[in-house]
């Protein structure tokens, strides 16, 4: 039997990766669901099959016309996400639920796909002042990526209310505690 869906998606900055971070280190039934990308590694410390599986954009051509994916699309102009069916299959051949930090749109879809099975949690931060200073202090943006993404995350916000559940990232440790009680509530439905 498939086991259940929970969706985290938030626009970049919002906090979403910490969360789905402390909810898998505190829950053995869940499985990180692994994205495909097909942007660059982050640093050194992103691996392949662990934090994204990285291909090239020829190869994610072909497996979006082998069927291969749930669910992908271009965020940012060449560069692909998606979730492969398999990786799902993989973490349910384990026994686990599955647990997404995607992007809106891939959340939107991943919900859509899943029904009933998928909780679909939308992080979002107090203000778009907060979202800037959070990109600013990763120190991985230049001003105009700064200036991207936060355009986009502008665009995201008005996908929330689609969404089953809306977080408000504004202290951490309250947010995980309310995330853990989402999920503590939905996979015993």
């Amino acid at each position: 039997m498939p086991g259940k869906a929970i969706i985290f998606s938030a626009p970049s900055g919002s906090g979403k990766t910490t969360i789905v971070k402390y909810l898998l280190a505190n829950n053995t039934d869940l499985g990180f669901s692994i994205s495909a990308s097909t942007r660059d590694k982050r640093g050194r410390t992103e691996q392949h099959g662990k934090d994204y599986y990285f291909l090239s954009p020829e190869e994610f051509r072909k497996k979006i016309e082998s069927n291969e994916f749930i669910e992908w699309e271009e965020v940012y102009e060449g560069n692909f996400y998606g979730t492969l069916k398999s990786e799902i299959e993989r973490l349910w051949a384990e026994g686990k639920n599955v647990i997404f930090d995607v992007d809106v749109k891939g959340g939107l879809n991943l919900k859509k796909y899943f029904g009933d099975n998928a909780l679909a949690i939308f992080v979002k931060v107090p203000s778009m002042e907060v979202l800037k200073e959070r990109l600013k202090d990763r120190g991985t943006e230049s001003e105009e990526s700064l200036s991207r993404r936060l355009f986009k995350a502008q665009f995201e916000m008005g996908f929330q209310d689609k969404f089953d559940v809306v977080l408000i990232n504004e202290d951490l440790a309250t947010s995980q505690a309310e995330a853990q009680r989402l999920y503590d509530a939905f996979k015993v439905k």
